[in-house]
């Protein structure tokens, strides 16, 4: 039987960690499962809640630094959607991925468009830019909230 893709990355979670020379603790590696189990873009306190039902002791300093370390590592990207709020998400399995976000009601959408990703690598292409890493949000209203005016 394979491994789950949650024990594949607590494995290179282990391996970053002991590049960094940084300790294995019981903690990292909760508040990393949880997280890696999350499909949404979840912010800090969201995510101390849903530890904190299973480890109490678990303070926000250390399900931010937990947080900063997997993002240092690759596994977790950074989102602010404008609200004030940073929000974490998982590294896409299906690559890049772009997002709508209701400046109503807070919904985040996620969308992929190969058209999209084409014209924008044969624009930087055609103005000699070299693309690193991109991000697009659009900003509106959801079906919901258009709906009602």
């Amino acid at each position: 039987m394979g491994k789950t893709d949650t024990s594949v990355k607590m494995d290179r979670l282990n391996e970053c960690l002991e590049n960094k020379g940084l300790k294995s603790t019981r903690q990292r590696h909760f508040i990393a499962e949880v997280f890696f189990k999350t499909t949404t873009h979840i912010n800090l306190e969201e995510l101390l809640k849903k530890v904190k039902r299973k480890m109490p002791r678990v303070g926000y300093a250390t399900v931010y630094r937990t947080m900063k370390l997997l993002t240092e590592c690759g596994f977790a990207i950074e989102r602010q959607f404008g609200d004030g709020q940073t929000r974490f998400e998982n590294l896409p399995d299906g690559g890049h991925h772009d997002h709508m976000i209701c400046v109503k009601c807070s919904k985040i959408v996620e969308f992929q468009n190969q058209m999209i990703e084409d014209l924008q690598i044969e624009t930087a292409r055609k103005l000699g830019f070299e693309v690193l890493r991109h991000k697009l949000e659009l900003y509106g209203y959801c079906k919901g909230c258009a709906a009602k005016g």
